[in-house]
């Protein structure tokens, strides 16, 4: 399958995705495994989890569309699966859920260069975030905070 083909599949599979609620995260061809694998990851365009119902729901009408669409013409396993669960923290919800838990946080530095302070989240406004190092509260102004990562505990 050529990269046209593999844009079109794309475009007509987010039609599909549409009238779900859905939204194609990504399509991924590993064309060197026999059969071929077609991986779709979809996400809700609400925000929600991806439930197991969702992938189930999805698959009959995806597999349709690529049989009828004759881009491919080799046998091939359908995959639809969900984004999971991301280290980086991004929503409201993410920043309740881990409360507590070990994070990386890059911060932009005035000279360019990245610094990353590891500690426990402890809180986030609308203006700062605040770890948690060693028992010491330090709230980072958002100004300065480019990324916020689950991590693991170092000693």
């Amino acid at each position: 399958m050529d990269k046209d083909s593999k844009k079109n599949l794309e475009i007509i599979l987010q039609e599909v995705a549409k009238e779900f609620n859905l939204e194609i995260h990504s399509l991924d061809l590993f064309t060197n495994q026999n059969p071929v694998i077609i991986k779709i990851t979809i996400r809700k365009t609400c925000g929600q989890d991806v439930s197991l119902d969702d992938c189930s729901r999805f698959n009959n009408p995806a597999y349709e569309v690529i049989e009828n669409s004759n881009f491919l013409k080799c046998s091939y396993v359908l995959e639809i699966s969900s984004q999971g669960v991301s280290d980086e923290l991004t929503s409201e919800r993410d920043f309740k859920t881990f409360k507590g838990f070990p994070v990386n946080v890059e911060l932009n530095q005035r000279n360019s260069q990245i610094k990353i302070l590891s500690g426990l989240l402890y809180e986030k406004s609308k203006d700062y975030l605040a770890i948690n190092i060693k028992g010491k509260i330090k709230k980072i102004p958002f100004n300065e905070v480019l990324k916020i990562s689950l991590c693991t505990i170092k000693d």
